[in-house]
């Protein structure tokens, strides 16, 4: 016999057992039956939160220079539209053209304010980081959004109408008169601001930090521009032909 083993007398015979006897199981401090234990439940690891997703037109900063830019396109078109109406049965082509032609660029200038607006509210950072316009601004600006649409729209319909325009001509003229005093205010408020904004986009060069981020947008706001312009354009070619019933030539 070796070492601590010693003979005891099994079921089926004699066998060998090393060490001392181990507590019988049974109740008892010493000798309860063991209890399983519950695995304990994996603690979620936590993840880190991913970058922001980037603004490919530049974050705030870069929808004050495309509603610049688009703001810029606008105040000339509008222009070049106000000079037909000092002659307007000579140039009403002109006029319905130019009038087809802004529906683009005025869909992109909504688009931006009313995204700014959006993302104002809804507690961005840098959109609350730059605040709102002035109390007076804030109110004007749906009256220019609204009186521009209306503006608009009452000419489609009068392209659309012919020369049986209804109340589409005197709807026009009431637009009109409404647009022009609010855009009045409108464009002295913002109109020494534009050619900063403007030039800031075409002559800046990428640096480090937010100015790259911005500058990094100014192809996307460009092709936005760009975009409305070719939508309008196409409009505008394809509708002058409803000049006709007005006087018109056509092209």
């Amino acid at each position: 016999m070796t070492g601590g083993s010693r003979r005891t007398l099994g079921p089926y015979g004699p066998r060998e057992d090393d060490g001392p006897p181990g507590p019988v199981p049974g109740p008892g401090p010493a000798g309860s039956w063991p209890v399983p234990q519950r695995p304990l439940p994996e603690r979620p690891v936590p993840r880190r939160p991913g970058p922001a997703p980037q603004d490919r037109t530049g974050g705030a900063d870069g929808n004050e220079r495309l509603t610049a830019a688009t703001g810029a396109v606008l105040l000339v078109l509008f222009a070049a539209e106000g000079f037909t109406i000092l002659s307007i049965h000579q140039l009403i082509t002109l006029h319905f053209f130019l009038g087809m032609l802004l529906i683009g660029p005025v869909a992109l200038k909504a688009a931006t304010v009313c995204y700014r607006f959006a993302r104002y509210y809804t507690g961005a950072t840098e959109y609350r980081r730059k605040g709102p316009p002035a109390p007076l601004l804030r109110v004007l600006g749906p009256v220019v959004l609204g009186t521009s649409a209306g503006v608009i729209g009452t000419g489609v319909m009068l392209a659309v109408a012919g020369s049986a325009a209804g109340p589409w001509l005197f709807l026009h003229k009431a637009f009109f008169v409404l647009w022009f005093g609010a855009m009045t205010i409108h464009v002295l408020a913002y109109v020494w601001r534009v050619p900063g904004l403007i030039g800031a986009d075409v002559l800046g060069r990428p640096g480090a930090g937010r100015a790259r981020q911005i500058l990094a947008g100014r192809r996307a706001r460009w092709l936005l521009l760009a975009a409305s312009l070719l939508a309008g354009l196409v409009i505008a070619l394809t509708t002058v032909h409803l000049a006709t019933p007005w006087g018109g030539t056509g092209l």
